[in-house]
């Protein structure tokens, strides 16, 4: 079987922006999608860099085993610092073992809504 070059375990995710309105029933939002295919879960940690303001630093989360999540931005905590709508920021992921990133927004701000989806740049 080929090495799988593709999971890292450092990622950025250079533009993050929580779409502060919504109209009809879709929420805006942004997710930080992870695919942990290992035996054990992944530790993560995550922090969220500001142009303005200190950063959110060492939020943990766990990606279980063989399993995906899709992290939701606007449930990032530590220490009730948040991360605001409206504001621009970046985040840094690391994981304890390899793991895939995608970052995705949805953008309703419009009632024709958008969906956009990239991977994370591993480092």
């Amino acid at each position: 079987m080929q090495a799988d070059n593709n999971r890292k375990t450092h990622w950025i995710i250079p533009d993050g922006f929580i779409p502060p309105q919504s109209t009809g029933e879709q929420t805006s939002h942004e997710s930080i999608c992870v695919l942990n295919t290992n035996d054990s879960d992944a530790q993560l940690h995550v922090n969220i860099y500001f142009e303005d303001r200190d950063p959110i630093e060492e939020i943990e989360t766990v990606v279980r085993s063989k399993r995906t999540s899709h992290i939701r931005t606007s449930s990032l905590e530590k220490d009730r610092k948040t991360i605001p709508a409206g504001v621009p920021y970046a985040i840094e992921v690391q994981s304890d073992v390899p793991i895939i990133v995608q970052y995705s927004r949805l953008d309703s701000t419009q009632p024709a809504l958008a969906l956009m989806s990239t991977m994370a740049f591993p480092l």
